[in-house]
Protein backbone atom coordinates (compact mmCIF):
# COMPACT_ATOMS: atom_id res chain seq x y z
CA UNK A 1 0.00 0.00 0.00
CA UNK A 2 1.47 3.41 -1.18
CA UNK A 3 2.76 5.69 1.71
CA UNK A 4 3.13 9.98 1.46
CA UNK A 5 5.54 12.26 2.57
CA UNK A 6 4.74 15.66 2.55
CA UNK A 7 8.30 18.32 2.78
CA UNK A 8 7.95 22.27 2.81
CA UNK A 9 9.14 23.99 -0.58
CA UNK A 10 8.52 27.66 -2.21
CA UNK A 11 9.16 31.50 -1.63
CA UNK A 12 9.25 32.17 2.20
CA UNK A 13 9.97 35.46 3.83
CA UNK A 14 13.61 34.59 4.40
CA UNK A 15 14.31 33.26 0.93
CA UNK A 16 13.85 35.51 -0.89
CA UNK A 17 11.88 37.45 1.34
CA UNK A 18 8.15 36.76 0.44
CA UNK A 19 5.80 34.10 -0.17
CA UNK A 20 3.76 33.14 -2.80
CA UNK A 21 -0.02 34.56 -2.98
CA UNK A 22 -2.93 32.37 -2.51
CA UNK A 23 -6.44 33.56 -3.70
CA UNK A 24 -9.75 32.98 -1.85
CA UNK A 25 -10.79 30.36 -4.45
CA UNK A 26 -7.67 28.75 -3.19
CA UNK A 27 -5.64 29.65 -6.22
CA UNK A 28 -1.96 30.14 -5.48
CA UNK A 29 1.39 30.51 -7.33
CA UNK A 30 4.12 28.49 -6.67
CA UNK A 31 7.27 30.54 -6.17
CA UNK A 32 10.65 28.75 -6.13
CA UNK A 33 13.65 29.82 -3.71
CA UNK A 34 16.50 31.47 -5.02
CA UNK A 35 20.20 29.39 -6.27
CA UNK A 36 22.11 30.16 -3.71
CA UNK A 37 25.30 28.09 -5.23
CA UNK A 38 27.16 28.27 -8.19
CA UNK A 39 25.75 26.45 -11.38
CA UNK A 40 27.41 24.59 -14.17
CA UNK A 41 24.29 24.91 -16.36
CA UNK A 42 22.38 28.33 -16.35
CA UNK A 43 19.20 28.84 -14.74
CA UNK A 44 16.69 31.07 -15.07
CA UNK A 45 16.00 34.12 -12.66
CA UNK A 46 13.17 35.45 -11.48
CA UNK A 47 12.49 37.98 -14.08
CA UNK A 48 12.87 35.65 -16.89
CA UNK A 49 9.54 33.02 -15.43
CA UNK A 50 6.47 34.00 -16.05
CA UNK A 51 4.22 33.59 -12.79
CA UNK A 52 0.54 33.72 -12.31
CA UNK A 53 -1.58 35.64 -10.20
CA UNK A 54 0.78 38.80 -11.05
CA UNK A 55 3.67 37.85 -8.71
CA UNK A 56 5.79 40.76 -7.93
CA UNK A 57 9.48 40.27 -8.12
CA UNK A 58 10.83 43.35 -9.16
CA UNK A 59 12.86 43.33 -6.43
CA UNK A 60 14.74 39.78 -6.45
CA UNK A 61 14.22 39.99 -10.65
CA UNK A 62 18.08 39.76 -11.24
CA UNK A 63 18.18 36.77 -8.60
CA UNK A 64 18.69 33.13 -9.98
CA UNK A 65 15.99 30.73 -9.28
CA UNK A 66 16.39 27.25 -7.32
CA UNK A 67 13.64 25.85 -9.41
CA UNK A 68 13.13 23.03 -7.45
CA UNK A 69 10.76 20.98 -7.29
CA UNK A 70 10.12 21.07 -10.85
CA UNK A 71 6.94 20.44 -12.84
CA UNK A 72 6.46 19.58 -15.87
CA UNK A 73 4.65 22.03 -18.10
CA UNK A 74 5.66 24.91 -15.74
CA UNK A 75 8.47 27.30 -15.97
CA UNK A 76 10.02 25.59 -19.15
CA UNK A 77 10.24 22.55 -17.03
CA UNK A 78 9.92 19.12 -19.17
CA UNK A 79 10.15 16.48 -16.33
CA UNK A 80 8.68 16.11 -12.53
CA UNK A 81 12.03 15.49 -10.05
CA UNK A 82 13.22 16.77 -6.90
CA UNK A 83 16.45 16.94 -4.94
CA UNK A 84 17.56 17.41 -1.24
CA UNK A 85 21.01 18.37 0.44
CA UNK A 86 19.46 18.11 3.83
CA UNK A 87 20.08 14.66 5.74
CA UNK A 88 16.56 15.45 7.92
CA UNK A 89 15.12 14.87 4.65
CA UNK A 90 17.13 12.47 2.50
CA UNK A 91 16.22 9.85 5.16
CA UNK A 92 12.47 9.25 4.58
CA UNK A 93 12.18 10.78 0.55
CA UNK A 94 15.13 8.17 -0.19
CA UNK A 95 13.03 5.36 1.12
CA UNK A 96 9.90 6.16 -1.15
CA UNK A 97 9.11 3.45 -3.33
CA UNK A 98 7.37 3.66 -7.05
CA UNK A 99 3.85 4.75 -6.28
CA UNK A 100 3.96 6.21 -2.57
CA UNK A 101 3.07 9.91 -2.85
CA UNK A 102 5.99 13.06 -2.26
CA UNK A 103 3.71 15.85 -1.42
CA UNK A 104 4.86 19.16 -1.48
CA UNK A 105 3.73 22.17 0.48
CA UNK A 106 4.18 25.78 0.90
CA UNK A 107 3.43 28.58 3.20
CA UNK A 108 1.10 31.35 0.97
CA UNK A 109 0.14 34.80 1.39
CA UNK A 110 -3.46 35.04 1.35
CA UNK A 111 -4.18 37.91 -1.01
CA UNK A 112 -7.63 39.05 -1.18
CA UNK A 113 -10.80 39.38 0.82
CA UNK A 114 -10.49 37.14 4.27
CA UNK A 115 -13.95 37.76 4.39
CA UNK A 116 -14.53 35.89 1.09
CA UNK A 117 -12.27 32.68 2.77
CA UNK A 118 -13.88 31.84 6.15
CA UNK A 119 -12.38 28.51 5.96
CA UNK A 120 -8.39 29.83 5.45
CA UNK A 121 -6.01 31.36 7.72
CA UNK A 122 -6.52 35.30 7.26
CA UNK A 123 -3.01 36.05 6.86
CA UNK A 124 -0.74 33.38 6.06
CA UNK A 125 -0.76 29.51 5.90
CA UNK A 126 0.56 26.24 4.86
CA UNK A 127 -1.08 24.57 2.14
CA UNK A 128 -0.11 21.16 -0.22
CA UNK A 129 0.12 22.40 -3.49
CA UNK A 130 1.16 19.17 -5.37
CA UNK A 131 2.45 15.92 -5.44
CA UNK A 132 5.21 13.15 -7.31
CA UNK A 133 3.59 10.14 -7.84
CA UNK A 134 6.84 7.99 -7.22
CA UNK A 135 8.50 6.52 -10.26
CA UNK A 136 11.94 6.44 -8.73
CA UNK A 137 13.89 7.88 -5.42
CA UNK A 138 17.68 7.48 -5.14
CA UNK A 139 20.51 8.58 -2.62
CA UNK A 140 23.19 10.89 -3.68
CA UNK A 141 25.92 8.00 -3.48
CA UNK A 142 23.44 5.74 -5.61
CA UNK A 143 22.53 8.37 -8.42
CA UNK A 144 26.98 8.68 -8.57
CA UNK A 145 27.11 4.53 -9.97
CA UNK A 146 24.06 4.92 -12.39
CA UNK A 147 24.90 4.88 -15.69
CA UNK A 148 24.36 8.32 -18.01
CA UNK A 149 21.09 6.25 -19.31
CA UNK A 150 19.60 6.37 -15.60
CA UNK A 151 20.71 9.26 -14.92
CA UNK A 152 19.57 11.38 -17.68
CA UNK A 153 15.80 11.03 -15.86
CA UNK A 154 16.99 13.69 -13.46
CA UNK A 155 19.28 15.53 -15.61
CA UNK A 156 16.82 18.45 -15.13
CA UNK A 157 17.01 19.08 -11.51
CA UNK A 158 18.15 22.07 -9.97
CA UNK A 159 21.28 19.92 -7.92
CA UNK A 160 22.49 18.45 -10.99
CA UNK A 161 22.69 21.33 -12.29
CA UNK A 162 24.97 23.10 -9.53
CA UNK A 163 28.44 23.36 -10.62
CA UNK A 164 29.41 20.79 -7.12
CA UNK A 165 26.42 18.00 -7.11
CA UNK A 166 25.33 18.31 -3.52
CA UNK A 167 21.80 16.02 -3.60
CA UNK A 168 21.75 13.39 -0.68
CA UNK A 169 18.51 12.52 -2.63
CA UNK A 170 17.12 12.70 -6.07
CA UNK A 171 13.06 11.52 -6.46
CA UNK A 172 11.67 11.41 -9.83
CA UNK A 173 7.74 11.70 -10.46
CA UNK A 174 5.81 9.37 -13.00
CA UNK A 175 2.30 9.45 -14.06
CA UNK A 176 -0.39 11.13 -11.94
CA UNK A 177 2.11 13.64 -10.80
CA UNK A 178 1.01 17.56 -10.82
CA UNK A 179 0.97 20.77 -9.58
CA UNK A 180 -2.46 21.02 -8.16
CA UNK A 181 -5.02 23.73 -9.59
CA UNK A 182 -5.84 24.50 -6.10
CA UNK A 183 -3.90 24.42 -2.93
CA UNK A 184 -4.92 22.51 -0.33
CA UNK A 185 -4.59 23.80 3.33
CA UNK A 186 -2.76 22.34 6.12
CA UNK A 187 -3.05 25.14 8.85
CA UNK A 188 -6.71 25.47 10.26
CA UNK A 189 -8.72 28.31 9.57
CA UNK A 190 -7.99 30.35 12.64
CA UNK A 191 -4.37 30.84 11.71
CA UNK A 192 -1.33 29.63 10.28
CA UNK A 193 0.54 28.33 12.57
CA UNK A 194 -2.54 26.11 14.06
CA UNK A 195 -2.34 22.82 12.50
CA UNK A 196 -5.44 21.52 10.56
CA UNK A 197 -6.62 17.82 10.80
CA UNK A 198 -4.87 16.72 7.45
CA UNK A 199 -1.78 16.83 9.76
CA UNK A 200 -3.00 16.52 13.09
CA UNK A 201 -5.62 14.35 12.20
CA UNK A 202 -3.57 12.19 9.68
CA UNK A 203 -0.04 12.64 10.34
CA UNK A 204 2.62 11.24 12.45
CA UNK A 205 3.07 14.93 13.28
CA UNK A 206 2.00 16.24 16.55
CA UNK A 207 1.22 19.52 15.02
CA UNK A 208 3.16 21.35 18.31
CA UNK A 209 5.18 23.95 17.64
CA UNK A 210 6.62 24.66 14.41
CA UNK A 211 5.11 22.08 12.53
CA UNK A 212 5.00 24.01 9.34
CA UNK A 213 8.76 23.15 8.72
CA UNK A 214 8.97 19.48 9.35
CA UNK A 215 8.73 16.59 7.04
CA UNK A 216 5.25 14.90 7.54
CA UNK A 217 4.92 11.48 7.35
CA UNK A 218 1.48 9.50 6.27
CA UNK A 219 0.74 5.91 6.52
CA UNK A 220 -0.81 4.04 3.70
CA UNK A 221 -4.86 4.28 5.24
CA UNK A 222 -3.65 8.40 5.57
CA UNK A 223 -2.13 8.43 2.26
CA UNK A 224 -5.17 7.02 0.94
CA UNK A 225 -7.43 9.42 2.70
CA UNK A 226 -4.83 12.68 2.25
CA UNK A 227 -5.43 11.61 -1.74
CA UNK A 228 -9.20 11.81 -1.63
CA UNK A 229 -9.08 15.05 0.85
CA UNK A 230 -6.66 16.55 -2.24
CA UNK A 231 -8.60 15.58 -5.12
CA UNK A 232 -12.17 16.98 -3.50
CA UNK A 233 -10.64 20.02 -3.65
CA UNK A 234 -9.65 20.51 -7.32
CA UNK A 235 -11.95 21.69 -9.68
CA UNK A 236 -12.86 18.83 -11.24
CA UNK A 237 -12.14 15.16 -10.09
CA UNK A 238 -8.96 13.46 -11.07
CA UNK A 239 -8.60 10.42 -13.19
Amino acid sequence: MPRAVAINVGANTTLPGFRGPIRPDRRFAYVPIPEREPTADPVPTYGDLAFPLDVDVSAVADRRVHLDPEFAGLYGSTAYTYGDEHGVKAGPLSALEPGDSLLFYATLSLRGDPDAAPDLPPEWGAYLIGEFRVARAVTGETYRTLDPAERERFASNAHCKRADFDAKVLVAGGEGSRLFDRAVPLSASEGGATAGPLVTDLSADSGKGPWWRRVLRYDADATERLRAAVDDAQPYRSV
